[in-house]
Formats: C-alpha cells, structure tokens, sequence
C-alpha cells in the first residue's frame, strides 16, 4: 500500500517542481536592492542557495544591512520569512538574486516554500 501511494504521488511532486522551474521570476527585489557583501561567514550580508541549504545557514547583521541572497543552485528556490509577511523572494531560477534591508532588530527565520523547513536558515539583525 506505501508502495502505490508513493507512485501515485512521486510523478505530483515532479509537476510541482516542473512548474516552480516554469513560474520563477528572476532578479527579484523586495527593499532595497544590493550588490553581495563581504564574501561568506557568519557576519556576512551575502548567503547562497546551494545543494537545497542557505550558506551560511545563520547570518548575523547589523540593523539597516541590504541581505543580498544568490541561487546557486540549478533549480528554483524561494526565500521567504517563516512569518510570511517579513520577506518573500517568490520563485528564485538559478542566478537570480533577492535582497532584503533589514529594519528591525530581532532573528527572522525563512525557509525555502518549494524545500519547506528541511531548507531553512536564520538571519539575526543586531542594532
């Protein structure tokens, strides 16, 4: 039975990867909009999409930093606050950038809406 299950909803899985790919914007912008940052680690304003992850997963930032995050990756992602009102990239094609101001101090966590929570990272705002 667990075996018919997953082949009826393996091919719905490939579909709605299929269409994220179809329906992905590219260079999207919501803020202000920035080229990267400082070249990777914890206190950097530049995070890549790869291999289904953030990198680095945690960042930390002072209040007023423009987040510039990268796809990396050769498929659609999405970086979107896990409050859903905070940031939304909608859908992100390889090579597309988002980036976000940070205007208040606090941790957001996002996630990827295609990966779910099995894709998410943190970013803290320090004032």
């Amino acid at each position: 039975m667990k075996t018919n299950l997953f082949i009826r909803l393996f091919p719905l899985a490939g579909l709605a990867l299929l269409i994220g790919f179809a329906c992905g914007k590219s260079n999207n912008s919501y803020g202000n909009s920035s080229g990267g940052g400082n070249g990777g680690g914890s206190t950097s304003n530049s995070i890549s999409l790869y291999n289904i992850s953030y990198s680095p997963a945690s960042t930390t930032v002072k209040l007023g930093t423009v987040v510039t995050w990268t796809n990396n990756d050769p498929i659609t992602h999405t970086v979107t606050s896990n409050d859903g009102t905070t940031f939304n990239s909608g859908f992100l094609t390889p090579g597309s950038k988002f980036s976000y101001t940070t205007t208040v101090a606090g941790t957001i966590n996002y996630h990827c809406m295609v990966h779910g929570l099995a894709m998410s990272g943190t970013l803290i705002v320090t004032p």
